[in-house]
């Protein structure tokens, strides 16, 4: 709504780096009030709940250096400048897994953190997996453990904290609404 938003009235690159941007805007608020915004910019990202023929999620375990700790995903990874995200879906899928897939559907696009961010993920469901023989490999600074998991599993992994991000937890939880719907 107009009454809520902010005008930008002068931004500055504080920091550009290999993933992410970060800038600093002056704002004018709604009430006639400046103030500042630190945003972080980032050029979006994919994510893909991949199920096996058994009904088991594909997951890859890895070490977040933020976190200071490994977490299992399920597999994701930022756009390409240019990249549509369906064929970024299928190589991130490839990457980290080894799987391609014969049916790849949009499910939903959101915000990770609006409050400062403005990445958005792009989740998608892989079904037909199958191994793809010369399959791209991981990124020189990338390596992960695949992991197969059941729904019940996943739920479980949630609740010790094996599952800590809000992209899979989205994505399980997806799942879980799913297997519920069925009942």
């Amino acid at each position: 709504m107009a009454q809520l938003e902010e005008k930008t009235i002068q931004s500055e690159k504080i920091f550009s780096g290999k993933v992410i941007s970060l800038q600093v805007d002056d704002v004018m608020l709604p009430n006639g009030n400046t103030s500042k915004r630190e945003i972080v910019k980032h050029p979006g990202a994919v994510a893909v709940i991949a199920l096996t023929e058994e009904n088991k999620i594909v997951m890859v375990e890895q070490f977040r250096k933020p976190l200071e700790r490994t977490i299992i995903e399920i597999p994701a990874g930022k756009l390409e400048k240019g990249e549509e995200p369906a064929h970024s879906a299928k190589r991130e899928l490839e990457e980290e897994t080894g799987y391609d897939c014969k049916q790849l559907e949009w499910l939903i696009s959101f915000y990770t953190s609006p409050g400062f961010a403005d990445e958005i993920v792009h989740l998608y469901v892989a079904k037909g997996l199958f191994k793809k023989e010369n399959a791209l490999g991981l990124d020189e600074d990338e390596f992960v453990n695949v992991v197969e998991l059941t729904l019940s599993e996943a739920l479980q992994y949630i609740q010790e904290q094996k599952i800590y991000d809000a992209k899979t937890a989205y994505a399980i939880q997806y799942l879980q609404l799913q297997e519920d719907v069925k009942k």
